[in-house]
C-alpha cells in the first residue's frame, strides 16, 4: 500500500559490467525487469555506436521472419502461440540462427518461385483450351453462313454484320490473317471501339465471355475473361491489330487454321495440363511441409530476434572505461530491488563464465528519479485513469489508491439503478472470470480491448450501481418494496381527513404525515417505495439529489485539500501547511461547508409540522455574501453574526494566500538566512555503511524542493525571482479561489445525470415494455416476446453504453479537476524498465503479418 500511496523509492546506481558478461547480465536485467538504463552517449549518432552491425543483423533476420510468416499465412497454416519464453541466445549462436534463417528464405523462394511459374503455365493453358473451345463455334457459324452467299459483292464485309464471311475475302485475292486471345471483360467495349477506328473496319471481331472464373496472375484474385477472335486484311493491318492487343494487355495465343491442327492442339494442351496438375500438387505438398517445420520454430525465433535486437539496443547505451575492458551504465532502480540486482549481475557472470564478476554502486544525483508505482492486475486500471491526467512527480502522493473508492461511487451517483448495476456486475464478473482466456486477450478489436482492460473497474461501478440503486429504490425504474412503506393510508381514513366522496371525486389525494399514523418512520434502506406513485416523486428527488450532489462535491474536494498536506510534510515545505493549505481549506469550508452546514440544519430540525415555515437555503446563501438578513426568517439564533464572521475569514485568507508563500521565500532570502533544503526524495534509507557514506555529501544529497528537485539548494538561493513567485502564486490563488465556486457548481452534474437516467429508464419502460404488458389477449404472450427483446436491446445500448460512458466521463473530469487539481501536480516523468515481458505473443502486434 505503501507504493501505491507514494510510488517507490528510486536511486540512480551504476552498473560495471565486464566485456565478457556483459550480454547474459542484461540478459537476466531484461528477464526481471528492474532497472530503467539512462544513455550515456547522447552526443553519438545511432549509426556509430559500437553494436550497429549486431543490430542490423537482428533487423535481417527481422525481415526474413516477416517473409516466413507472410508465406505460412498465405498457406493457412496456423501458428503456435503458446506461452513459450525462450531465452535470448547467446552471440556466437546468433550466426547459426542467421545461416539457418537465410537457407529457409533461400529453399522457400525457390519452392515459392516455381509454384507460381507452375502456376501461370496452367493458367495459360487453360486459357488456351478455352480461347480453342469457343473460337470453334465462331466458325461453325460461318460456314452455316456460307451457303447463302449465292452472288459476288465487293465489298461483303462493309456490308455484312461482323460475321467472318471468309470466303468473300477469298474471292477479292485479299491475305487474311486471324489474331485470338483473351482480354478482361471490363476492357472488350473499349477494346472493340479501338479497333473499328484505328482499321478503318478492316477488320472482323467474334467474341464470346468464358463460363468460368479464371484467376488473375497479377493480383491472384477471379476475374472473368472474353474470347475474341480478330480476322484482318493485309499485314498492315496485322501489325496495328497486334499494338492494339497489346495496349489492352491481352494474352494471345496462335489460331489453328485447320480442324485436324486445332484437335491435335486440343489433345496435347488436355495432357500437358494433367501433367501440371500433378507437378503443382507435389509442389504444393512440398511448400506446405517445409512452411509447417517452419511454424513450429518461427515464434522461438521471433522472441529470440526481439530479445537479442534490445539486449544490444541496451548495450549500445552504456560506455566503456578507459581500458575498453569495462563496460559502464547508469540506471535508475527502485531501493527495495538492489539485492534483485546484485544477484542478477552475479548468475551473468557465473553464466558467462567471468573471472571477474560485475558489479553495482549506488551514485548521488540531483536529477528527480522516475516515478514507479507497483500495481496488480485490480490496481492497474484506476492507476490508468490517474496516469491518463499525467505520471505523478517523484514521491507525490498518488490519487489511484482512493479513486479505487471515489471513482465507482461517482459513477454510481449518477448511474444509480439495481438492474443495470446488476447487469454491469455480471458482464465484468465474466470477464473477470475468463480473464486468462487467450481469445479474449489476444484481438484486435480496440474497442473490446478496452472493455477486457478495464474488466475491474467496470465491476467495481457496477457492485457500487447496485448499492446506489439500493438506496434509490430504482430497478429498472420501478421501486422494490422490501421491508414495507413507511407512510400508511387506512389512517388517512380513522382520523375522517379522507372520506368515500373523496376518493370517488379525486384523482389524486395527499397524505398528511402530520396526521397520527400516517407516517411511521423512514424506510430502512434507501427511498421510501411509494415515492414511486406519487405525483411530486421527481420534484422530491430532484431536491434530494441536488442537495446530495452539493454535500459530496464539498467533502471531495475537501478530501483533496487535506491530501495536499502529505506533499508538503513529506518534502519539508512546513511553511505551506500555514501559508497554502489553512487558507485554502479555511475558504473552501467557511463559504461552502458552511452551505453544506445548512443543508444538515434544515433536515435535522425542521419537521413535518413547520416544514411550510422552513427559510430557504439558497436565499441564506446568497444573503451572507450580501451582509443582509433583514426580512428573512433565520434558521437559527445568532446566524447574521456567525455568517458574517465566516465571511471575514474567507476573505482574510485570500490574501493570505497570495502573498504569504512569496514574502515569506524572500524574507529567506534576503535576511541572509538559507532556505530549507527540502528533501526533493529520500534517495537511501540509512540502513547500510554505503548508504551512510553517501549521505555525507549533504550538499549532493539533498534536493532543492517539490517545485524544482533537480536544483541544489545554493542555486535555488541564487535564482530566487520574487516576480517569478509571486506571479505564480497569484495564479494559483486566482484559480483556486474561482475553482471553488465553479468545481462546486460543477459536482451538479451527478444530480443532473441521475435524473437523467432515471426519467429515460422510465420513458423506456412506459413506451416499450408496458405496452407489451397491457396486451392480455391469447397472443399477448406471444407479443411480449419481440416487445422483451426490443426493451433488452435499448436498455442495453442506451442506457448501459451510451448512458455508462457519459456517467464515466463525468466521473473522470470530476476526479482529474475537480479533485486531483487540490494536491496532485502530474509533471513527472513514468518508470519504465527494461524488461522482455511486454514482447507480445500475438505475432500481429509484432507488425510482422
Amino acid at each position: 500500500m505503501s507504493s501505491l500511496l507514494r510510488g517507490e523509492d528510486v536511486c540512480l546506481a551504476q552498473l560495471f559490467l565486464q566485456s565478457g558478461s556483459a550480454y547474459d547480465c542484461v540478459v537476466e536485467l531484461g528477464e526481471l525487469g528492474l532497472v530503467e538504463f539512462r544513455d550515456l552517449n547522447p552526443s553519438v549518432n545511432a549509426f556509430q555506436r559500437k553494436h550497429v552491425n549486431e543490430i542490423k543483423k537482428c533487423e535481417e533476420m527481422e525481415r526474413i521472419l516477416a517473409y516466413l510468416l507472410r508465406e505460412v499465412k498465405k498457406a493457412d497454416i496456423a501458428l503456435p502461440e503458446g506461452d513459450v519464453n525462450p531465452v535470448a541466445p547467446l552471440p556466437k549462436h546468433v550466426m547459426a540462427i542467421m545461416e539457418q534463417l537465410q537457407r529457409l528464405e533461400v529453399e522457400l523462394g525457390e519452392v515459392t518461385r516455381n509454384k507460381e511459374k507452375l502456376q501461370r503455365n496452367l493458367l495459360e493453358l487453360t486459357e488456351y483450351t478455352h480461347m480453342l473451345r469457343i473460337s470453334r463455334s465462331f466458325v461453325q457459324k460461318t460456314s452455316e453462313r456460307e451457303p447463302l452467299q449465292v452472288q459476288y459483292e465487293e465489298f461483303p464485309f462493309l456490308e455484312k454484320d461482323t460475321l467472318m464471311d471468309y470466303s468473300s475475302m477469298q474471292r477479292l485475292g485479299a491475305k487474311l490473317g486471324f489474331i485470338s486471345g483473351l482480354i478482361k471483360r471490363t476492357k472488350i467495349e473499349a477494346f472493340e471501339r479501338m479497333l473499328w477506328r484505328v482499321c478503318k473496319g478492316y477488320t472482323i471481331l467474334s467474341h464470346a465471355e468464358v463460363e468460368e472464373y479464371l484467376e488473375d496472375p497479377d493480383t491472384g484474385e477471379p476475374s472473368r475473361s472474353v474470347v475474341f477472335l480478330i480476322s484482318y486484311w493485309g499485314d498492315q493491318i496485322g501489325q496495328k491489330v497486334k499494338k492494339i492487343c497489346d495496349c489492352y494487355h491481352c494474352h494471345l495465343y496462335p489460331y489453328p487454321t485447320t480442324n485436324e491442327e486445332r484437335n491435335d492442339v486440343v489433345e496435347g494442351l488436355r495432357t500437358r495440363i494433367q501433367d501440371l496438375h500433378t507437378v503443382l500438387h507435389r509442389t504444393e505438398d512440398y511448400l506446405k511441409q517445409v512452411l509447417k517445420k517452419a511454424s513450429e520454430s518461427v515464434y522461438t525465433w521471433v522472441v529470440q530476434v526481439k530479445k537479442m535486437k534490445a539486449i544490444y539496443y541496451i548495450l549500445n547505451l552504456c560506455s566503456f572505461d578507459v581500458t575498453n575492458k569495462c563496460l559502464i551504465a547508469e540506471v535508475w532502480c527502485p531501493v527495495n530491488d538492489i539485492p534483485s540486482l546484485r544477484r542478477a549481475l552475479e548468475e551473468g557472470s557465473r553464466k558467462s563464465g567471468a573471472t571477474v564478476p560485475s558489479f553495482v554502486n549506488r551514485i548521488p544525483t540531483n536529477d528527480t528519479p522516475p516515478t514507479q508505482i507497483r500495481t496488480n492486475k485490480f490496481t492497474s486500471g484506476f492507476q490508468n485513469i490517474v496516469d491518463a491526467y499525467g505520471v505523478g512527480n517523484y514521491r507525490e502522493v498518488n490519487p489511484a489508491p482512493f479513486t479505487i473508492i471515489t471513482f465507482p461511487f461517482l459513477f454510481a451517483v449518477m448511474f444509480g439503478d439495481l438492474g443495470h448495476g446488476v447487469i454491469m456486475a455480471l458482464f465484468a464478473l465474466w470477464m473477470v472470470l475468463y480473464e486468462n482466456n487467450r481469445k479474449l486477450k489476444n484481438t484486435r478489436n480496440e474497442i473490446w480491448n478496452t472493455f477486457f482492460e478495464g474488466r475491474y473497474i467496470i465491476l467495481m461501478m457496477g457492485l457500487f450501481s447496485i448499492y446506489t440503486g439500493l438506496i434509490y429504490n430504482d430497478c429498472f425504474s420501478k421501486s422494490i418494496n422490501i421491508f414495507g412503506s413507511g407512510w400508511n393510508v387506512t389512517a388517512m381514513f380513522s382520523a375522517e381527513v379522507w372520506k368515500n366522496a373523496d376518493i370517488s371525486g379525486n384523482r389524486f389525494l395527499t397524505l398528511d404525515p402530520n396526521v397520527t399514523g400516517v407516517f411511521n418512520g423512514p424506510y430502512p434502506l434507501g427511498i421510501d417505495p411509494i415515492w414511486n406513485l406519487a405525483t411530486n416523486r421527481l420534484t422530491f428527488l430532484n431536491s434530494y439529489k441536488m442537495k446530495m450532489s452539493v454535500i459530496l462535491g464539498v467533502i471531495h474536494m475537501s478530501f483533496g485539500v487535506i491530501l495536499s498536506t502529505y506533499n508538503h510534510s513529506y518534502f519539508r515545505k512546513k511553511h505551506n501547511l500555514y501559508l497554502v493549505f489553512l487558507p485554502e481549506l479555511l475558504f473552501l469550508l467557511c463559504l461552502f461547508g458552511y452551505l453544506v452546514f445548512m443543508i444538515f440544519y434544515k433536515w435535522l430540525v425542521f419537521t413535518a409540522k413547520d416544514s411550510r415555515e422552513a427559510p430557504s437555503i439558497l436565499i441564506h446563501f446568497i444573503n451572507m455574501f450580501l451582509m443582509q438578513g433583514d426580512g428573512v426568517q433565520p434558521l437559527y439564533p445568532g446566524q447574521i453574526g456567525l455568517q458574517a464572521f465566516l465571511v471575514v475569514i474567507a476573505v482574510l485568507s485570500v490574501p493570505v494566500l497570495l502573498l504569504g508563500k512569496p514574502v515569506y521565500l524572500y524574507w529567506l532570502h534576503n535576511g541572509n538566512r538559507r532556505p530549507g533544503l527540502y528533501r526533493g526524495y529520500e534517495r537511501v534509507r540509512r540502513n547500510s555503511e554505503e548508504e551512510l557514506y553517501l549521505m555525507r555529501a549533504h550538499d549532493m544529497e539533498e534536493g532543492a524542493g517539490h517545485s524544482d528537485l533537480s536544483s541544489s539548494g545554493e542555486r535555488q538561493t541564487d535564482e530566487f525571482d520574487f516576480a517569478d513567485e509571486f506571479l505564480h502564486q497569484a495564479i494559483h490563488t486566482i484559480e483556486y479561489c474561482l475553482g471553488c465556486v465553479s468545481n462546486t457548481a460543477s459536482y451538479l452534474r451527478l444530480w443532473a445525470l441521475s435524473l437523467a437516467h432515471a426519467q429515460l429508464s422510465e420513458v423506456l419502460w412506459t413506451m416499450v415494455m408496458r405496452v407489451g404488458l397491457r396486451v392480455d389477449t391469447s397472443l399477448g404472450v406471444l407479443f411480449l416476446v419481440p416487445v422483451f427483446g426490443l426493451f433488452a436491446v435499448l436498455t442495453v445500448s442506451i442506457l448501459l453504453v451510451m448512458e455508462g460512458l457519459s456517467a464515466f466521463l463525468h466521473a473522470l473530469r470530476l476526479h482529474w479537476v475537480e479533485f486531483q487539481t487540490k494536491f496532485y501536480s502530474g509533471t513527472g516523468v513514468k518508470f519504465c524498465p527494461f524488461s522482455f515481458s511486454p514482447l507480445p505473443s500475438n505475432f500481429e502486434q509484432y507488425g510482422l503479418l
